[in-house]
């Protein structure tokens, strides 16, 4: 059973589901009605500070737990607090307490320049005067947003109107935010700028941040701890180097020799591929690469070699493929 809210823990979920009715058309005027679980069943705790991952497919459930979170939708079952509060009892109260970000939606006004979206808010949350104005500098100053404050939301491109969002989410201080694709869309640059400003917030003020995103370079550069969902329900909670463990993910050693060899013979590593003089070798990832490159060095012609880490989302669709054949 999950804890109890408290300082530590600032959102406990323990036992939450959310189950949809959809009706389906099975002949001209017969409906068929069904029961879909969202989400079944899920249980955590993320303490006060904490930068969270919570990833999974399309339709596992991240948006439904996210949209629950926030109050926009109720439970149907189980036990829901951030910061002690139940969002679907106290959404308004939870409101000044949280910020959220929806990489496909804007809480921007579309018509106004992004200042005014600001001044809005302001009054909204009844901000007062001087947090406001040290807020906003502080956001308009790390999200180079100071060219921007008077072009309509309209005009922005998707990389400067996330910039914005994520702004407006922070001008009231909330204690926890919640990103759901905030970099989706973006270019590298506008992405490293995002990531930048979200490394910082977290360690600057403390802000607890729940991050879903299908771009795990995200969850790999901003989060020591991944949750992955799915159909509803919660696989893996842990550290980000534990997922690989659990997904038996594999390192690659690409090796350029001298000179054309047959494949490297190393031991538990196996060689996957060979271009010429170069060769690639696979070994657990859990493994020190150490002892294989003094392996290699030792007996073969070296000219150079890199390794290079396991993608996360191949480590992922191999977790649902071994539950799917379980």
């Amino acid at each position: 059973m999950a804890e109890t809210a408290g300082p530590e823990n600032l959102i406990v979920l323990d036992g939450v589901e959310k189950v949809f009715d959809v009706r389906k058309k099975t002949g001209f005027l017969r409906r068929e009605r069904r029961q879909v679980r969202a989400v079944d069943g899920i249980s955590f705790t993320v303490p006060r500070g904490e930068m969270v991952g919570y990833i999974g497919p399309n339709g596992a459930g991240k948006s439904t737990t996210i949209k629950m979170l926030t109050g926009i939708l109720t439970p149907s079952g189980g036990r829901l607090r951030v910061a002690g509060i139940d969002p679907s009892r106290e959404r308004t109260r939870l409101a000044r307490r949280i910020g959220v970000v929806f990489g496909q939606r804007t809480t921007l006004w579309w018509d106004l320049p992004l200042i005014d979206s600001y001044r809005l808010m302001h009054r909204m949350y009844r901000i007062p005067d001087a947090r406001f104005r040290e807020n906003l500098d502080r956001c308009v100053e790390l999200l180079e947003l100071g060219a921007l404050l008077d072009v309509p939301v309209r005009q922005l491109s998707l990389g400067q109107r996330m910039r914005g969002d994520i702004a407006a989410a922070l001008l009231h201080d909330p204690e926890v935010l919640y990103l759901d694709e905030p970099t989706i869309g973006l270019d590298v640059v506008s992405k490293a700028k995002v990531r930048g400003f979200l490394r910082d917030l977290n360690a600057e003020s403390g802000t607890t941040v729940l991050l879903t995103t299908h771009d795990l370079t995200d969850i790999e550069q901003l989060c020591r701890r991944v949750m992955v969902i799915d159909h509803g329900r919660l696989m893996y909670d842990g550290a980000l180097a534990g997922l690989h463990e659990v997904g038996e993910s594999e390192r690659t050693l690409v090796v350029d020799l001298e000179r054309e060899l047959p494949p490297i013979d190393a031991g538990s590593a196996r060689v996957v591929r060979v271009e010429g003089p170069r060769q690639w070798l696979a070994f657990p990832a859990a493994e020190s690469a150490a002892p294989l490159v003094a392996r290699i060095a030792a007996e073969y012609p070296l000219a150079d070699l890199s390794v290079r880490e396991p993608d996360i989302e191949a480590v992922i669709a191999k977790m649902y493929a071994e539950k799917t054949n379980s």
